[in-house]
């Protein structure tokens, strides 16, 4: 693959492989066998299909650890079907995109009207969509010589190769009659999976469904009359929201009450997209980015017999233009509007383009349109939108923002909390029907999850001005980030840091001295397998193949065992298991020790490393040393990775963090973050945040509110931070709870001024009763021994009733008598009783 897959994306490639794996051993014409892949929208399905491609027909991508019994099917065919012809284009342009095995023209194949063939041939990939399957179409007719008819050469496919031939059914929720009246197939889509035989079409041995709503297609199999194995795997709709791949909120501008100004909120949705044109064309500048143009999305009325529209089009261009400040260009105004072709509004061309093409053509910046964009329609760069329509079509709405919510650069942005949004702009709904959006939004299956709220109430807050030296002090800072990636070996990381030094220009000697520091480990252990007599046993059980004879008496019928015998493995039997070592050392190392020692016999070469992979000591050793090297190289080169651009960081920042236990990672404060509160609640001073009138709103917990008001009296104390829980910039301190790793988000971060220099404190409120009260005091306490010369005070609080009334008492933890104190105690009574003897 050319791209990166995301852990929960190689969870799913994982369970699909697995899935197949069983489905092979047991597909037969009488027991069809169905996976259904179920994701949000956006979560990247197509690129997960993609990497399952390439390990059926090819060999399975690095990034994932495929299984021993994993073989490759070179011989195998793809058929993905949909029910729009643009669908498949975009499809195939996608793998063919996403793909690193580099695909041949003829191993991607539209099925056209002039395709004729008794099979479908071996090692390729077929788009083929329903329009084309129809009664009247050339594929289901024998006229103009037409050989075979789709349907033959389907059945015949599927009866040659039934455990290789994959029909991928996409939005496979579509075309499906569910419930106990669909037995029989209603629907061309429904044919690949019932069979129609008055076609000569049987049912496909093994489909594959991709949706993001399954359930019909669900109900359909379970109703089928035939035998069916269903393999489920589902994408979990959170984890896509927190990959980054999907914008993080929606805000939604709305009038008190319904308003005929509709021009007035299309200028402010104009102002919004020129505002958020000029952002990303700085942020693109200043990362080194691909430039993004925002579309601003503008649904209009229907018309009637004599009107295209009943919105006023032209006033329309004449408000965006106004709003922005400068005339729109030639072209950069479209309609995906299907009951007209192009347009001539006010002297300015309105070009008709298709739906599935406004990503694309990066002139387009205003799109009119009805109801039609929900199907067919990704377009990441769709940020704002403005909407003509009245409360009672806000089902639509729902549908059209769950197409808006990827993100332009598939990650979020880091640096630009505003660049995360999508707006909506709704002068015909007032605060009742905006919530009717919310509700469709939250229910509706295809939808995928993001905050979603009025715009009143989700706000952006950027660093208050004069900070600029309190967020120096917090950039010396540490944090950590618990399970923010998957584990991976540290052969592969180590591998992967030495790579990408080089690549960034931060070290060009790395990849290629990791690789040879890697070689020469190997060329070690190898040399104390053979040192410990293990070597010669273990080769011989890669290198020969035992039998046995059994000789079988004619008159008896008794078996009698004759003189056991030994054969060389075969060439091809050492390539593969010399290939499936290469899957344990990651990046190719097995041929880099090959090459190393060119000057040897190869077959001897390739069992070493062969025998290596397998011994899991040695492998232990080899694992060890290289997480030493990887975080060698992290702290000499820990510094220059920082000043990277923000992509190129996080890349360092996931390796860092892809181990079974917690990393610390530098804590980076964005300059603007998102955030949520009322318009009502209280004020606070001196956060280091503040929205555009420099002010700063939250509603505190009552024991938060009450230390912060202690906090803001004291003397030096020059601004605080509301750490929110599970945001991708909060500070985050790992503890121990029944065994597994979860984080704490402390609640406030103080910054007092000590004479010339800033001190940071953390302070955390915490209710004695919770159960997990003990389990943090010992997460802070561990913070503190090995981080807590960079902070000031860690405080654990609690409000305490005593002769003088109620007050908080603060157990002071960076102490290292407090410290050793806390690391032995193993219930709430001991933390109890700690804090009534030291707390203050």
């Amino acid at each position: 693959m050319k791209v990166t897959l995301f852990d929960f994306q190689k969870d799913a490639l994982g369970k699909l492989r697995d899935a197949l794996v069983s489905a092979r051993k047991s597909v037969s014409p009488d027991n069809q066998q169905v996976v259904a892949l179920s994701a949000a929208t956006g979560s990247g399905k197509t690129i997960m299909m993609t990497a399952l491609f390439e390990a059926i027909l090819d060999e399975p991508d690095d990034q994932l650890a495929w299984p021993l019994d994993w073989a490759p099917q070179p011989d195998a065919v793809i058929l993905w079907v949909s029910d729009m012809p643009e669908l498949n284009e975009q499809t195939k342009l996608k793998i063919e995109g996403k793909s690193d095995k580099v695909y041949r023209v003829n191993q991607l194949i539209t099925i056209d009207a002039h395709f004729d063939a008794p099979r479908l041939d071996g090692g390729r990939i077929y788009f083929i969509n329903t329009q084309k399957l129809a009664v009247n179409q050339p594929l289901t007719n024998r006229g103009d010589g037409r050989q075979h008819l789709i349907w033959e050469t389907l059945t015949n496919t599927a009866r040659a190769i039934p455990d290789r031939f994959y029909v991928v059914i996409d939005e496979a929720h579509r075309g499906m009659t569910s419930g106990k009246g669909a037995q029989a197939a209603q629907t061309l889509m429904q044919r690949f999976l019932l069979g129609y035989p008055e076609v000569g079409l049987v049912k496909m041995p093994m489909v594959i469904g991709v949706s993001a709503t399954p359930k019909r297609f669900l109900d359909l199999i379970a109703n089928a009359e035939h035998t069916v194995t269903t393999h489920k795997v589902a994408v979990p709709a959170e984890e896509v929201r927190k990959s980054g791949l999907l914008k993080d909120r929606i805000l939604i501008h709305h009038p008190e009450a319904t308003t005929t100004a509709e021009m007035a909120l299309l200028e402010e949705a104009a102002r919004r997209w020129g505002q958020m044109t000029s952002a990303w064309s700085g942020y693109c500048h200043d990362e080194k980015e691909q430039t993004i143009w925002p579309v601003l999305v503008v649904q209009v009325e229907n018309g009637t017999d004599r009107q295209l529209t009943k919105t006023d089009l032209g006033a329309a261009l004449t408000v965006i233009e106004s709003a922005i400040g400068r005339r729109l260009n030639e072209g950069e105004v479209a309609h995906a509007m299907h009951d007209t072709g192009d347009l001539d509004v006010g002297g300015r061309r309105v070009r008709k383009v298709e739906a599935s093409r406004i990503d694309a053509d990066k002139n387009i910046g205003v799109v009119f349109f009805k109801t039609s964009l929900s199907t067919g329609w990704d377009c990441p760069r769709a940020e704002v939108m403005m909407s003509f329509r009245r409360a009672e079509d806000h089902t639509y709405i729902a549908q059209l923002l769950g197409r808006m919510v990827r993100t332009p650069l598939a990650r979020r942005i880091e640096k630009d909390a505003a660049l995360n949004d999508v707006h909506l702009f709704l002068p015909y709904f007032d605060t009742g029907a905006v919530e009717s959006v919310m509700a469709s939004l939250h229910n509706a299956e295809d939808v995928p999850p993001a905050e979603t709220g009025s715009s009143r109430n989700l706000v952006v807050l950027k660093r208050r001005e004069g900070c600029e030296f309190i967020f120096a002090a917090l950039d010396e800072l540490i944090t950590y980030r618990v399970n923010a990636a998957r584990a991976q070996s540290p052969l592969r990381r180590y591998m992967a840091i030495s790579r990408s030094l080089t690549i960034d220009e931060i070290d060009d000697d790395a990849w290629g001295q990791a690789k040879q520091q890697i070689v020469e480990w190997m060329g070690q252990r190898v040399a104390a397998i053979k040192a410990a007599d293990q070597f010669d046993a273990a080769a011989k059980a890669i290198t020969q193949v035992g039998l046995r004879t059994l000789a079988v008496n004619n008159g008896t019928g008794v078996a009698e065992p004759t003189a056991d015998y030994h054969i060389d493995a075969s060439d091809v039997d050492i390539d593969r298991l010399f290939e499936e070592a290469g899957r344990a050392f990651s990046h190719g190392l097995q041929m880099e020790y090959w090459r190393a020692h060119a000057d040897r016999d190869a077959l001897e070469v390739k069992v070493e490393a062969i025998v290596l992979a397998r011994n899991a000591a040695e492998m232990a050793v080899l694992e060890s040393k290289a997480e030493a090297a990887f975080d060698g190289l992290y702290d000499q080169h820990k510094k220059a990775i920082y000043k990277l651009k923000e992509q190129r960081r996080l890349n360092y920042e996931k390796l860092r963090l892809a181990t079974a236990k917690p990393n610390e990672v530098p804590w980076h404060l964005p300059a603007s973050i998102d955030f949520k509160r009322l318009p009502t609640d209280p004020l606070w001073e001196r956060h280091l945040y503040v929205e555009g009138n420099g002010q700063f709103r939250a509603e505190l917990g009552t024991w938060e509110a009450g230390v912060l008001k202690e906090e803001l009296a004291k003397p030096g104390v020059v601004g605080w931070l509301r750490n929110l829980d599970r945001k991708p910039w909060s500070l985050e301190i790992p503890y121990e709870k029944g065994g597994d790793v979860r984080p704490m988000f402390p609640d406030l971060v103080v910054v007092r001024k000590v004479g010339n220099e800033f001190t940071i404190d953390i302070l955390e409120p915490h209710d004695p009763s919770l159960s997990d009260n003990f389990e943090k005091a010992v997460g802070l306490a561990k913070f503190a021994e090995k981080h807590g010369g960079l902070f000031g005070r860690i405080q654990l609080i609690r409000k305490q009733s005593s002769a003088g009334g109620e007050h908080f008492a603060r157990l002071e933890i960076n102490q290292a008598a407090t410290i050793k104190k806390l690391l032995l105690i193993t219930s709430n009574p001991q933390l109890d009783d700690l804090f009534a003897a030291v707390s203050k």
